[in-house]
């Protein structure tokens, strides 16, 4: 039997063109004479729908769209389709439909509910109950979804699943394996699903297909990669990361196809997926142009270079808006950065709209050089920013990092300005790889603008280390703070110092009122700043 993988690229709530999509990979894959096509996680409506559950007219949609699109397609072809299911009682089900000739032959109902980091399944669906495989053409297909296979490699708090998906199929005696995902990416994600699926696999000795969703929607990115493990535990066909994709496969030639070499997860794969985050991000909002404010240092330097990878050169403009305190080697790296992107670029200074502040809160315009005047620059930047949104029609991208939101060093309606925060979820450490990566082949970011000291450049002289940590050792402490959920005597005992932790970790909670007010920030870490990490504004805990 052949099974094609389709790897599709949904878009949420827009049901009659997900459907559309679904139709034309279903006919792609009879074009290819396959016996059975296998679509993602909610591929109907897209992932995650979040509460437009809640509408009756949104699921009614799909229920028709159902009927009236997939069902007459499905002559001389098997589908298998992930999309939600209400029964006679309003609950509803995550659910995959086995359909055939027209009919919807067997539903598999999804078993774990994930309710941790940017998971909520359980606000929306219920468990399923019962264990099942479905017959096709002689084989027997063990179909579960996503989570149903992660059973002891979850490691969140409180997340303990008592039923083993796999196990209780397995009783069944399925032939196939065939998980349906809408899986998030982030670095290492990839591999750590391989190395799940071929251990578990080894055990029971039959093959798994595993098909991911691609695409990104807000904040989330999914990187497909979807994959064959044969009998023996070895993965033996791979389908493309961050891209549509569809390939079709033999059941009985995977025994002798050849392992396939480890995937190397390294910073390509974390810039694949920003790339793809601002596109999907801008595509599906209805986006076509894109406007960040080139500084001459180095976050806005990336951020600039995956946009225009992302949207292309002719839809991105730079702004460079230097200050009294802009250096010259700041303004000419800018413009170098532009013309080796070949994009739009332009200057508008801020000192006329500076000086006004000036005098008007000032009186006699002399500068006291406070954090009132190095904030007002960084909003009036954000002003003249959003300015050209309205006008022009751009969307903004802002360019903080996460060490700086998470130490609260970046201005609320200035640099914190915009719709989309592409490196939001990116350590200053690696914005430094990024950078590199960019440069693999040409110089595109000037490489002083790699070498020189971080600063904001809004008083003289000024070092990001002057309000900062050493970003190396910032970005350490924040990774095991945020990210692996240490507590601060964990930090300290890894020979870090007591006062440093502590004043890192106050800052972190002190500052959770801007990261409520800042753009949404892609995920490519295990956890980033936005719904996976849900803090109080309002608090007085303090180490």
């Amino acid at each position: 039997m052949k099974i094609a993988l389709a790897q599709i690229n949904p878009v949420v709530g827009d049901i009659k063109g997900n459907f559309e999509k679904i139709v034309e990979f279903i006919n792609t894959a009879k074009y290819q004479k396959a016996d059975l096509v296998v679509f993602p996680e909610l591929a109907t409506v897209g992932y995650p729908p979040k509460d437009f559950l809640f509408m009756q007219d949104f699921l009614e949609a799909n229920e028709k769209y159902i009927n009236e699109i997939v069902l007459p397609n499905t002559n001389q072809i098997g589908v298998i389709l992930g999309t939600v299911r209400q029964d006679t009682e309003g609950n509803l089900y995550n659910s995959a439909f086995f359909i055939y000739e027209g009919e919807i032959v067997e539903i598999f109902d999804k078993t774990l509910l994930p309710n941790y980091d940017v998971f909520d399944e359980k606000r929306y669906f219920k468990p399923a109950q019962l264990r099942k495989v479905a017959s096709f053409k002689g084989i027997k297909l063990g179909v579960n979804i996503c989570e149903d296979i992660w059973k002891d490699y979850v490691f969140e708090p409180n997340v303990d699943y008592s039923v083993d998906v796999l196990e209780e199929q397995f009783k069944l005696k399925p032939d196939i394996f065939i998980n349906i995902s809408a899986s998030p990416y982030y670095l290492g994600k990839e591999n750590m699903r391989v190395e799940m699926i071929e251990k578990k696999i080894k055990k029971y000795a039959i093959p798994f297909v595993y098909v991911n969703q691609v695409g990104a929607n807000d904040e989330l990115i999914f990187d497909g990669a979807s994959f064959v493990v044969n009998e023996e535990g070895k993965r033996v066909v791979q389908l493309k990361a961050f891209e549509e994709d569809i390939k079709v496969f033999d059941i009985d030639e995977l025994k002798n196809l050849r392992k396939l070499p480890e995937i190397k997860e390294d910073i390509s794969w974390v810039y694949n997926a920003l790339v793809l985050g601002v596109r999907d991000y801008c595509k599906k909002s209805g986006f076509k142009k894109a406007v960040v404010g080139l500084s001459g240092g180095i976050d806005s330097a990336v951020v600039c270079a995956i946009a225009v990878e992302a949207l292309g050169k002719e839809n991105v403009l730079a702004v460079s808006m230097p200050s009294r305190y802009s250096s010259e080697g700041s303004k000419s790296d800018a413009r170098i950065l532009a013309d080796n992107l070949g994009i739009e670029f332009r200057v508008i200074p801020i000192e006329p709209v500076f000086k006004s502040y000036l005098s008007v809160f000032n009186g006699d315009n002399n500068v006291i050089g406070d954090l009132a005047e190095e904030n007002i620059q960084a909003r009036i930047r954000g002003n003249y920013l959003m300015f050209i949104s309205n006008r022009e029609g751009h969307i903004v991208l802002t360019t903080g990092n996460k060490s700086e939101l998470a130490m609260g060093y970046c201005t609320l309606y200035g640099d914190m300005s915009g719709s989309l925060a592409p490196i939001a979820d990116v350590p200053k450490t690696m914005v430094y790889d990024l950078a590199r990566f960019i440069n693999r082949e040409r110089e595109i970011i000037p490489i002083s603008i790699i070498e020189k000291a971080p600063s904001a450049e809004l008083r003289p002289n000024q070092k990001d280390e002057d309000s900062l940590p050493p970003y190396k050792i910032l970005d350490e402490i924040l990774k095991m703070y945020i990210e692996e959920n240490r507590s601060a005597k964990e930090i300290i005992e890894k020979g870090y110092d007591e006062r440093l932790v502590k004043d890192v970790i106050n800052k972190v909670n002190r500052v959770e009122y801007k990261r409520k007010q800042a753009a949404p920030g892609l995920k490519i870490t295990t956890k980033a700043f936005g719904t996976g990490r849900r803090m109080p504004i309002v608090h007085n805990f303090k180490l």
